[in-house]
């Protein structure tokens, strides 16, 4: 079944999960719309709108905390790489990445917002290159010393989405394609945009076993979220959440989706 016809239709059901503690085998994807990254095994960030900081939360002893309070201002994407983190922030009307070291001092900032339209959206590949959108139909590449094209794409009539996926870079343009790369900018697969005009992308995630995720928002008078789960091997859509009006979510141990809360993780 296409996954357009799943937004309308008529088997709807609540699905609540419980009010305890997280599981260990269970993971959240989503907060409030935004992607949650994980950090291996170990950690869960988190940024919420309104908190200039990232929320961490560990996933072996269940500790909360904030990092980076005194440098972000309206951070956004989280991804960890080899223990330095890289945060999306809005400043001063740019947009920035800010790049912390393990102790969560600031390494660098890389100012993103004259290549790229594109607020808070990258993906860091496992060679430490930044791909963002650029404003030309281009994914671009930067690196210390140059950017650089990183691949060619159909640009749509709404900026596209981005994170790091299975060691590439899983690239969304709504109302054209899905499209995983590898590291080297040459296409895994590409499958063609299935959702009505009225559907947005709220954000994509990737879990700490690699399960690529996508968020999406449904319009009108009673406005819903649904979760999709995807093939990394064919980017065939897998599984689906039970549409409802919250767009937080966890993934079980098996791929299940469902409905989550974000006090159940971080207690606020």
């Amino acid at each position: 079944m296409r996954a357009s016809v799943l937004l309308c239709g008529a088997l709807w059901s609540a699905i609540l999960t419980g009010c305890g503690a997280p599981l260990s085998s269970e993971d959240l994807i989503f907060v409030d719309g935004r992607a949650v990254a994980s950090a291996g095994d170990s950690l869960l960030a988190i940024t919420r709108q309104g908190e200039a900081a990232v929320i961490l939360r560990d996933r072996t002893t269940g500790a909360v905390f904030t990092r980076g309070e005194r440098a972000l201002t309206s951070p956004h994407h989280v991804q960890e790489l080899a223990g330095d983190w890289y945060v999306s922030d809005v400043a001063d009307g740019g947009w920035q990445i800010v790049v912390f070291d393990t102790q969560w001092e600031v390494r660098r900032r890389i100012a993103v917002d004259t290549l790229s339209d594109a607020p808070h959206q990258f993906a860091v590949l496992p060679d430490g290159r930044i791909v963002v959108e650029g404003k030309d139909g281009r994914l671009v590449a930067l690196d210390s010393a140059a950017v650089q094209t990183f691949a060619l794409f159909e640009a749509g009539p709404r900026s596209g989405f981005l994170v790091a996926a299975h060691g590439g870079v899983l690239h969304a343009v709504p109302d054209r394609w899905l499209t995983l790369y590898n590291q080297n900018g040459n296409i895994r697969w590409r499958v063609p945009w299935q959702w009505r005009s009225d559907v947005y992308v709220s954000d994509l995630a990737v879990d700490a076993h690699g399960r690529i995720h996508m968020l999406v928002g449904e319009g009108g008078a009673t406005s819903q979220f649904v979760c999709f789960s995807f093939s990394s091997a064919t980017g065939e859509v897998l599984r689906w959440s039970v549409p409802g009006p919250d767009a937080t979510f966890s993934v079980d141990r098996v791929g299940e989706i469902l409905p989550d809360s974000a006090g159940r993780w971080i207690g606020r």
